[in-house]
């Protein structure tokens, strides 16, 4: 196991390296960090903005090639430069991260997991009520469009909390300012904000994983392993867990890196829709003002958590079936 998962890291430290190479170069060709100085009023003189621009490494009269090789020296020593007015790119990306982290991580446990679940019990109950239940149900979730979710979401819950005359769930921000009452206090009013945001990321995942994993479930239901199990004496409870779910769940966890990857897309929304401020929000500011540096590092942050999410797939994989460990 060990020989593998250092195989599988030095191959994602690799792609990691040239997607962050890549990104730099197409944000540094594409991006105008200038334009921010050339609208002021009244506008710097030009000596000054090509000093500004060459100390924050943003000078577009500078051969891109060597912008890339000053950047990249930073980062390896943990430093993702400085923002077009001068700020450390790493100060605001570090607060953002643990924001985008909460419910991400949350998001991808709750929706795979429970996906993974519904998709394998209506695959054992084909064509009774809860399999064309989680099939309408997982259908009309992806025909709606991440926004449009989180809003119904909204409007749910400000119905819900009218009706009861208690504020259960909060629908917009982290936290609530200037709240007192204590830690517990606190943290009870982080989940109430914290609940509807998680939702909106998990459902469209609950609805994939479900599709994805009734059909799996299917393939295995009635292969000769598993009548076999039983024809040994396995109940057929024991049997569909033991054996067709860990064959079934083979896929699924391939798959989980590619829906860890729309997941981050599905973040961007989520954050503006309920006033988080993580790093979907800031990709969306940075690319409004020609930040070179923090789209960058953006770009690096999301490259590094889906080739995370390719190796917890492969710890996964390799778990469910011992073969590819030697491949």
């Amino acid at each position: 196991m060990a020989g593998f998962l250092l195989r599988r890291s030095v191959n994602y430290m690799v792609l990691i390296a040239v997607a962050t190479s890549l990104a730099y170069m197409l944000a540094a060709t594409a991006l105008d960090p200038r334009s921010n100085y050339e609208g002021r009023n009244p506008r710097p003189p030009a000596a000054v903005v090509e000093a500004r621009l060459s100390q924050y490494n943003l000078n577009d009269r500078t051969p891109i090639f060597e912008r890339y090789l000053v950047w990249a020296g930073g980062v390896l020593h943990g430093d993702f430069g400085r923002t077009w007015n001068g700020e450390r790119v790493n100060d605001e990306l570090g607060r953002r991260l643990g924001v985008t982290l909460r419910l991400i991580l949350l998001g991808v446990v709750l929706g795979s997991v429970a996906g993974v679940l519904v998709g394998a019990y209506a695959g054992v109950r084909q064509y009774g009520w809860f399999d064309r239940l989680s099939t309408a149900g997982a259908f009309v979730v992806l025909a709606i469009p991440t926004v449009v979710l989180a809003n119904i979401l909204i409007i749910m819950a400000i119905w819900l909390n009218d009706h009861l005359g208690v504020q259960i769930l909060l629908v917009s921000g982290e936290a609530t300012p200037g709240l007192e009452g204590g830690a517990g206090a606190g943290l009870l009013d982080r989940v109430k904000h914290l609940v509807l945001p998680t939702v909106s990321l998990a459902v469209g995942q609950i609805a994939v994983y479900s599709r994805y994993q009734r059909n799996m479930m299917l393939d295995v239901l009635d292969a000769d392993f598993v009548r076999t199990a039983m024809a040994k004496g396995l109940r057929r409870r024991t049997a569909l867990v033991k054996h067709a779910l860990r064959t079934a769940l083979i896929p699924a966890v391939t798959y989980f890196a590619f829906t860890f990857g729309s997941l981050l897309v599905g973040a961007t929304i989520t954050e503006s829709v309920f006033g988080w401020h993580g790093m979907g929000e800031e990709l969306v500011a940075s690319i409004r003002t020609n930040d070179v540096n923090t789209v960058a590092a953006i770009s690096c942050f999301a490259a590094l958590a889906v080739l995370l999410a390719s190796l917890a797939s492969d710890v996964l994989h390799a778990g469910l079936d011992p073969r590819v460990r030697v491949g």
